[in-house]
């Protein structure tokens, strides 16, 4: 027979709930599981739209419409992922010194408004 930890109390539905209050939060957060879903093509486009309008990322915009709660984004940004070459070819493109990511990011941040003001 096992030893029983006088920390944890099994629970019915395998939920574990702990004598630690520190151990509580890190079993909800294990509790709290991602799902993906693949849908198609039109209706995650539809989704997408929706939380541009709303103001909201696409998880959010789930929850509001499945009847969870949600919150805005604090900051809402757009992001990229920019690799050596492609600051590279950005330092050439804007006359700029590859290194100098502040001032690329300044630049995509111009021509990003100039294109949507267009």
């Amino acid at each position: 027979m096992r030893p029983v930890d006088n920390n944890v109390v099994m629970n019915l539905g395998n939920t574990i709930m702990a004598k630690n209050p520190k151990w509580n939060k890190q079993n909800k957060i294990i509790r709290a599981t991602q799902v993906a879903f693949e849908l198609e093509q039109k209706v995650a486009q539809k989704i997408q739209e929706l939380a541009a309008k709303d103001g909201l990322n696409s998880s959010s915009q789930i929850r509001k419409l499945i009847g969870l709660p949600y919150s805005p984004p604090k900051r809402p940004r757009l992001t990229v992922s920019l690799s050596l070459e492609d600051y590279k070819k950005l330092g050439t493109k804007y006359n700029i010194d590859a290194n100098d990511t502040l001032e690329i990011k300044r630049m995509i941040m111009r021509e990003l408004i100039e294109e949507i003001e267009k």
